[in-house]
Order: structure tokens, then C-alpha cells, then sequence
């Protein structure tokens, strides 16, 4: 059974809007930069903080696509998003070598909570690789402008001909020379330093820890790339006896394997369902949902305008606040712990647990 009833709607709604392409930037031979234009009745929904992501949707001849891509704009700028061509990707591809300014993209409002407070100074240190500069080129340009924090931004590729926004980066190294330390790490070309020539793992990062980098416990920490590499920051980072609180991270690639089946000991009966509320722009339904059903799909059935892209953990399109009743979260790569704490989850690897289940994605 299922119901539905209209409540007031927030200010910022989670619906796809079509924005205009206003610029595609190439900026090495297999990634580009996207900028949207945002009319003025949208511009609310469209402002983002800086480190957050956009959602995009694409529906072709093989049925609809969506993909979540980091802003990589200063905050207060308009939209943009940095995409680099994944093998074998239909959607990156279609991105760089396709889209043309003029062309029209569904694009859900920004999403995320990889963001920094631009209330405060301090220092902020940042770490990526490949890709993964895209959400900290945001952070740090935002920072820079706005704040009088200090910046160390630390950026791993395989050669100089692969560095995303290298130009941009100078830019940003010129315009804030006492402020910004920019450390660039290659790994299939050599450098004159031997510390900068190589992969950006543990050993390499702990032996910059303290020469190039700086460590300072009231810093924060932000990093970004494949899973090998913030897995290996965070534990580096935790040997030196930093606060996990001040380490935020994002992924842009998850080596993991699939979320591991429920247990035996946790399966729910057979057939077992729950009396799940969901919440989302002012419009609340009422659903009996499987057990061993992610909230995220067994949902989609009678709310299809519910927010997702990766459906994997990772882009934290599909985060949702719990307010009533608990679930199981298979795997998550998007939420920090102070979210959870909140009652946060996502509802793509979330399965209900209780008889009584409130999902609120405005909350």
C-alpha cells in the first residue's frame, strides 16, 4: 500500500533542472571542465558550498544514466565540474569529447558534506591524486578568497602532461604565494627532488609529513582520490596522532567489492517487511518495503523522483536523515561520523530493520 500527502515545500527542492553548458575547457587530453550556466529563478537551488558535487542525468537509447561529478568552481561562481574519461565510460566520454556550450543537461541542486567552514581561518592541508583534485581545487580557491587560512595542497599524477588544472593551480600559487604551498608528486616522471618522484603512498607521505608538509594538530585535513590513497592518508595521519575529526575524505574510485550479503544471524524472516515513511520535498509517502531491499530501490517504485546517482556508497546523493526506527548501512564512503552520529544514512545501501522506518531526505 502506498500513500501520499503535500506538505509545505522547502526552499531548495532535489529535482533534476535542465541547466545550459556554458563553457567546455579542455584541460589535459582526457578531461575537461564543464561549466553550467544557472538561470536567476534557479540560483538559489544552485548555490553550493564548496567541495560539493552535482548529479547528472543522461537517458539514451540504453535507458537513463546518472553520475555524480565535483565542483571544482570557487564558491560564489557559477557551476563547473571537472571530468576526467573513466576506460570504458560512456558517461565521461560524452562529457569531454561531446557536450558542446548551447547543449542542455539534467542536473540535480549540489549534494554533499565534504566542505569546509568558511567562518573560520586556520590550515587546511589537502591531498589528492588524479581526479580527486577536483572537490580541493574548490576548497582551496574558496579558502584562499575568502578566509586567511593557509593552504598546503599536495596533488599525486602519473606525469606532468596528466596534471588537471595545472594552469589554474599556477594561477592560484601566484596570486597567494605566502598562503599556498603546492606540492605536485609524479610517479611516472622523474623529478629533481626524489621525495616528489613516485606513488603517493604511506611511506611516501609520512616522509613529506613534516619536511614539505608541515603537521599541525589544529589543522584540517582533506583528502581526496582513489581508495588506496585516502585509506593510506588516513592511516598515516593516524599514526601521527591526528584527530579523526579534523580528516575528512572522498572518493573518486572504490576498489571494494560488493557490499557483503546480510548474515544468517541478521536476515530478516522471509518476506518480512516495513511500514517505511519517507520524506522529500514537502511530500511525504507512506510504503510497506522488503527487508532485504535497500530503502533506496524498493522506494524508486513509487517515488521515482528520490535522489541518487552512484547507488555504490559513494557520491552521498542518496543521504537521507533517519528519524524514526533504524536499518542496516551495508557500506558507506560518503558520510563522516559526525553524520552518522546525526542519524544520517545513505539510502541506497540502507535496509530496514524495524516495523516503523521515517526517511527524511529535507531534513
Amino acid at each position: 500500500m502506498t500513500s501520499t500527502v503535500d506538505a509545505p515545500v522547502p526552499a531548495r527542492r532535489r529535482g533534476f533542472r535542465p541547466l545550459r553548458v556554458a563553457a567546455v575547457d579542455p584541460l589535459c587530453e582526457d578531461a575537461a571542465a564543464v561549466t553550467f550556466e544557472v538561470p536567476p529563478e534557479l540560483a538559489a537551488e544552485f548555490a553550493f558550498r564548496p567541495g560539493q558535487s552535482l548529479a547528472l542525468r543522461r537517458t539514451g537509447p540504453d535507458g537513463e544514466q546518472r553520475r555524480s561529478y565535483s565542483i571544482c568552481a570557487a564558491a560564489g561562481d557559477r557551476p563547473r565540474i571537472g571530468v576526467r574519461v573513466v576506460p570504458g565510460g560512456l558517461f565521461s566520454s560524452w562529457l569531454v569529447h561531446e557536450v558542446r556550450p548551447g547543449d542542455v543537461i539534467d542536473v540535480l541542486p549540489p549534494s554533499g558534506s565534504f566542505t569546509p567552514d568558511l567562518g573560520s581561518g586556520g590550515q587546511h592541508v589537502l591531498i589528492a591524486a588524479g581526479s580527486g583534485i577536483t572537490p580541493l581545487l574548490s576548497i582551496a580557491a574558496s579558502l584562499l578568497r575568502e578566509t586567511t587560512s593557509e593552504v598546503v595542497l599536495v596533488y599525486g599524477n602519473r606525469r606532468s602532461d596528466t596534471v588537471m588544472f595545472a594552469d589554474e593551480l599556477a594561477d592560484l600559487k601566484d596570486r597567494y604565494p605566502a598562503r599556498l604551498d603546492l606540492v605536485h608528486v609524479l610517479s611516472r616522471e622523474p623529478r629533481e627532488a626524489e621525495l616528489l618522484s613516485g606513488r603517493l603512498d604511506p611511506d611516501r607521505l609520512r616522509a613529506l609529513l613534516g619536511t614539505l608538509v608541515p603537521v599541525d594538530e589544529t589543522a584540517h585535513w582533506w583528502l581526496c582520490g582513489p581508495h588506496g590513497l585516502v585509506d593510506g592518508a588516513r592511516e598515516v595521519l593516524a599514526g601521527l596522532g591526528i584527530d579523526p575529526a579534523r580528516v575528512h575524505r572522498e572518493l573518486f574510485h572504490v576498489d571494494e567489492p560488493p557490499p557483503e550479503p546480510v548474515r544468517a544471524e541478521d536476515a530478516p524472516p522471509p518476506g518480512a517487511r516495513s511500514e517505511v515513511t519517507l520524506v522529500l520535498d514537502g511530500r511525504t509517502s507512506a510504503l510497506s518495503l522488503a527487508r532485504d531491499v535497500p530503502v533506496l530501490d524498493g522506494a524508486q517504485r513509487s517515488r521515482p523522483d528520490l535522489p541518487f546517482a552512484c547507488k555504490g556508497g559513494v557520491c552521498g546523493t542518496c543521504r537521507a536523515k533517519v528519524t524514526a526506527g533504524e536499518v542496516v548501512l551495508r557500506r558507506n564512503f560518503a558520510l563522516e561520523q559526525a553524520e552518522l552520529d546525526a542519524g544520517y544514512v545513505l539510502t541506497c545501501q540502507s535496509l530496514p530493520v524495524t516495523d516503523q522506518l521515517t526517511v527524511d531526505f529535507d531534513g
